[in-house]
């Protein structure tokens, strides 16, 4: 489009959703001039989840599996998070090593997404060789997730009142030897990345936000850490087991997206912290509530006790009985603040259901956090921000 008088020519570009760095749920039309974006509007209406109606049309349980899709590179954080919002609204509290086991299991999520945020993010500016790094140190974890939930990905592990089943045998052992790995990775990627000149001209000075615009616009997370704001939602507002153990929250001084690259990589060294720690602590103990009409009961006592058998069968097909009323809960998703609004009318499916996904809040920044860059500096902060296509399209 031409301009007339002093205006320059414009021209109006689309960035997706089948760009490869828009992953297929992101369009963005940009505004340029010559290489500079001027403006920029961002769709992201791609998914088509419908996470929020489909909750309202399961029971409480069967929303479990929806939970995983919503960020599903780190699908345990999401499971603790809304189970412990209907256990808030049933009045109960799990059992103590159900507390420590839904803690490790949470931490080792929260690593395997950054190690995915910064492979995918290093790999989109040609550093392949840190997302093969880190690619393999994630499977060291995801096998020991897979030895705990019997599942890689979509895990359904939690359940209302507990967890599905226990840790394994030689967990901890699995746990020391992976984290070494892991470990390694991060030793390994530091020195490639961090004072790299073409990762640093990419990355420092790009995408930048201050904390009080931070916060308007509802940054939580790695991203709001970044501009220096100390705020994290197991430190704010301890829940499961984070008031017992000792960790630290990294924070960025520019809000840049070299900034958010670093406060991701520390945050992975205190998530091993806090599951060592974890592990050296951990009571023995049930992993749920005592209760038929909340936990569904073992299977061989299904097969053997008409008792149980009765309880699976009403907790099956008329769901866990939550008393009317409403309630938010929130966690520290990989993202930032990861919150659950239900409303119950006292049966066993949930009336609604409302989630509040740290993406979307960041989203709505990203046309002011790329305004005045060049085309290619959207690569590395879309990158930087790490948005989840299923927590935002809902």
């Amino acid at each position: 489009m031409n301009g007339s008088g002093n205006d320059k020519e414009r021209m109006y570009l689309n960035m997706g959703p089948s760009h490869p760095a828009m992953h297929g749920t992101v369009r963005i039309l940009v505004e340029l001039e010559g290489e500079k974006i001027v403006n920029s509007d961002v769709e992201i209406g791609y998914l088509h989840r419908g996470f929020e109606k489909m909750a309202e049309n399961s029971t409480y349980n069967q929303v479990v599996p929806y939970t995983d899709r919503l960020n599903y590179v780190s699908p345990l954080i999401n499971n603790v998070g809304y189970v412990m919002a209907v256990e808030k609204l049933l009045g109960i509290e799990v059992p103590e090593r159900c507390k420590y086991i839904r803690t490790i299991m949470s931490e080792i999520s929260r690593i395997t997404d950054h190690l995915t945020c910064i492979a995918a993010a290093a790999a989109e500016l040609g550093a392949l060789t840190v997302f093969f790094y880190f690619m393999k140190a994630r499977e060291y974890l995801w096998e020991l997730i897979e030895a705990t939930t019997g599942a890689r990905l979509t895990t359904s592990y939690t359940r209302i009142g507990g967890v599905v089943r226990d840790l394994p045998e030689n967990f901890m052992d699995g746990v020391k030897k992976a984290f070494e790995k892991v470990r390694e990775a991060i030793y390994e990627v530091d020195r490639l990345l961090t004072r790299n000149r073409i990762f640093l001209d990419r990355t420092k000075g790009v995408g930048v936000i201050k904390a009080e615009e931070a916060i308007e616009y509802g940054f939580t997370g790695p991203c709001l850490r970044a501009t220096g704001v100390n705020y994290d939602v197991r430190k704010a507002q301890p829940y499961l087991i984070y008031k017992e153990v000792d960790f630290d929250i990294p924070l960025g001084t520019n809000g840049d997206t070299f900034d958010r690259y670093i406060v991701r990589l520390e945050e992975m060294h205190q998530s091993m912290r806090i599951v060592e720690q974890a592990l050296e602590k951990i009571p023995s103990g049930p992993i749920a509530v005592d209760s038929p009409d909340i936990f569904l009961p073992p299977k061989d006592k299904v097969y053997t006790n008409i008792e149980a058998l009765m309880s699976h069968f009403k907790l099956i097909m008329e769901g866990v009985k939550v008393p009317p009323g409403e309630v938010y809960f929130a966690v520290e998703g990989a993202n930032g603040e990861l919150g659950f609004y239900i409303v119950s009318d006292g049966s066993g499916k949930p009336y609604r259901v409302r989630v509040r996904p740290p993406c979307f809040a960041i989203m709505q920044a990203f046309s002011r956090l790329i305004k005045g860059h060049m085309v290619a500096d959207v690569i590395p902060v879309f990158g930087s921000i790490n948005m989840i296509g299923g927590e935002i399209d809902r």
